[in-house]
């Protein structure tokens, strides 16, 4: 009687995937031309990004070198991170400091930005956004290390003591009293990249009937209809612009290495993208480096989803 049972609901389980599967098909089918455009984006998406992710994981269980066999370790790598490597800890901190500081600010201020230039003339707007986007194109390092260079030829140092309010030359960029704010001020003054241009876009594509519609239902000032009209008809464009902040804030690295050096004065800049770079591309430890790479993976992937839950609630 219990076989009978459980033949039944095996039956009714494959009846059921049948049925699945060929509402899928029926779908590939009807769809077949848009399938057949986004196929190339998805070969390559699924080579160069999911399958080097399953990849990075599988090694992070291992002790490779990239000259030897891999030697499989368990979780030996992420107990070494967490328990051995003091200065993974450092870089743990020094990273979500960055992100909690870059990534909010900066996400607000391309919004605000583009909120404010969207108002303007068309070309006026043309030209802000051209102004406000020409920093992400140029390679703006190499000034900031003029102005805050260590010896008395830096702009900021020659500046300071002509005024009489240094005697002698600061080290902006490797003393640790000033590395930090220094490099959050750079980074900040170089994230208006292409959120700012998403939002702009967002701003340009809202339906300007709902305004109408909105001041005839009670909306009475622009932040209401910032809040209730203009963001939650742009959450698409919300939604890009936290994705590239999130992952600017916590990819940080090689500007810390172009400004600091490699490594920082006593790692006080340190991020977990400069602590990857050392052990996957100078170690060559290539199993430390993807359990490296796993985390800062899986720190990522769980800031995007809190934030989408955040953007849900946008315009409630």
């Amino acid at each position: 009687m219990n076989n009978s049972i459980n033949n039944m609901d095996i039956m009714k389980k494959k009846g059921k995937a049948f049925k699945k599967a060929s509402a899928i098909m029926n779908e590939i089918i009807k769809f077949r031309i848009s399938y057949v455009f986004i196929a190339p984006f998805m070969a390559i998406f699924i080579t160069f990004t999911v399958v080097p992710v399953i990849i990075a994981i599988f090694y992070s269980f291992t002790q490779f070198n990239m000259l030897e066999t891999a030697k499989w370790v368990w979780f030996s790598n992420y107990s070494n991170l967490f328990l051995k490597d003091s200065i993974f800890l450092i870089a743990i901190k020094n990273t979500l400091l960055f992100a909690l500081i870059t990534g909010p600010i900066s996400y607000m201020m391309c919004l605000m930005l583009a909120w404010f230039v969207n108002d303007l003339a068309p070309r006026t707007r043309a030209f802000l956004t051209l102004l406000f986007y020409a920093p992400t194109l140029a390679n703006i390092f190499m000034v900031w290390q003029l102005i805050f260079s260590g010896d008395s030829n830096g702009f900021l140092n020659a500046y300071l003591m002509k005024l009489g309010i240094i005697l002698e030359p600061l080290q902006w960029l490797t003393d640790k009293k000033y590395m930090m704010p220094i490099l959050i001020f750079i980074i900040l003054w170089s994230s208006i990249g292409a959120s700012f241009l998403a939002f702009i876009a967002g701003f340009q594509n809202v339906d300007r009937t709902l305004y109408e519609a909105g001041a005839v239902d009670g909306i009475k000032n622009r932040w209401q209809e910032l809040w209730f009209i203009t963001l939650p008809m742009m959450r698409p464009q919300l939604m890009f612009g936290a994705v590239i902040s999130i992952t600017a804030s916590f990819g940080i690295g090689d500007t810390i290495s172009l400004l600091c050096g490699f490594p920082s004065t006593d790692y006080a800049a340190h991020t977990i993208m400069n602590h990857l770079t050392d052990y996957g591309t100078i170690r060559f430890e290539m199993g430390y480096a993807c359990a490296i790479a796993t985390i800062l993976f899986i720190i990522m992937v769980g800031s995007n989803k809190l934030v989408q839950k955040l953007l849900l609630k946008v315009g409630v």
